[in-house]
Order: C-alpha cells, then structure tokens, then sequence
C-alpha cells in the first residue's frame, strides 16, 4: 500500500524521471501534487505496471492532480552537463511548470540538487513507497514512451518503439550497422564493450 504523503501539513510534489539508463532520446521528469485524500488502487511505480494501466493512470492522474508538469532535458544537454546533472535539470524543470507552488519535494532516489529554497526528502525507491512519486513515474514514462515512438518513425532501424532506447542488443547492434544518430547520447557507451554502465 502506497503512503500518501510524507508530511500531512504541506504541500507536496512528488518526483520522478524517465530515460536516465538510455542511449539515447531526451531524459524526461515528472512533479505531481496530488490531494491528501486522493487513492487509486492500480497506481504503483511504473515499471510494475503494464503499458495500458500506464496510460489509464495518466489519464486519471491528469484529471485528479492539484497540479502536474513535465520536464525535458535533451541528448545535446545531456552531453553537456551529464545524466546525473540533467536528471536534477529535468525535474526542475517540471517543478517550474506547476501551478501550484510545493511547500515540499518528495524525490525518487537519492540525490537530489536543491530546487530554490524548497525542502526536499529523497526516497530510494520511493515509486513503490509514495503515490505523488508514483503518479510522477507515470507521467515521466508516458511521456517519454510517446517521444520514443516519434523518434523511431523518423529512424525505424534502432527498434526505439520497442526498446525506448535502452541499450538492448538489437539496438547496440544498429548503433554498430548504422552509427549513431543525432538523438544518441555521444558520452555514453553506445557500443557496450561487455560493460555494464550506466544501466540504472
């Protein structure tokens, strides 16, 4: 059973992000703010969930949060600044967007860069610990599944609608046959080389 809240008194925005382990494509970030009383019974971390009860949940996410938004950091600023730094980034960058301003963030993980003067609690797994994480995780992994999708239309060799650019076999195996596109992460290890990093 998810907890809904941290702390019953404030306001709170639960976040998550989507596509840190990837190859390629733009890292995506949720903030969710959701009512002290809300319950949904399916509404668990996004990766225990199939893609259809996903999209449900967004629906009724959407509908019943007290405010939500969606950030984006893409490959090129990925590069830039790193996947840690840009996962910080995407998340702040949804945080932004709410219309309703947090009194305090609760955040998947366990590092986090502080947004503003806002309080934060980062929580190891918290997807499967908090709802307003958990709606997060929703939102960041539609989202994300969507723009994947796009992608692949416009480069079908790399299968991103099936892997989303996670760095399965057949998509190293593109990589190698086609090169990179101009979606990849340059500073990852596209080819793998037998070595495990940055799988998270």
């Amino acid at each position: 059973m998810l907890l809904p809240y941290l702390h019953e008194d404030l306001v709170e925005a639960g976040c998550d992000e989507a596509g840190r382990g990837c190859l390629a494509g733009s890292v995506y970030a949720a903030a969710v703010i959701l009512s002290k009383d809300f319950k949904n019974e399916l509404l668990n971390d996004s990766k225990q969930l199939t893609e259809k009860q996903r999209y449900t949940l967004r629906e009724v996410i959407e509908k019943e949060a007290l405010a939500w938004a969606v950030g984006v950091v893409s490959s090129q600023e990925i590069d830039e600044i790193n996947i840690l730094n840009a996962s910080f980034l995407a998340m702040h960058r949804a945080i932004d967007q709410l219309t309703v301003t947090p009194e305090h963030l609760l955040i998947d993980g366990n590092r986090f860069k502080s947004y503003k003067d806002i309080p934060h609690t980062t929580v190891v797994k918290g997807d499967g610990k908090y709802l307003s994480i958990a709606a997060a995780s929703v939102l960041a992994k539609t989202y994300r599944d969507d723009y994947m999708n796009r992608l692949h239309v416009e480069f079908p060799c790399y299968d991103w609608n099936h892997n989303k650019g996670y760095p399965t076999k057949k998509h190293r195996a593109s990589i190698a046959k086609h090169g990179a596109s101009p979606y990849h992460r340059m500073t990852f290890n596209l080819l793998g080389d037998g070595q495990l990093e940055l799988f998270t």
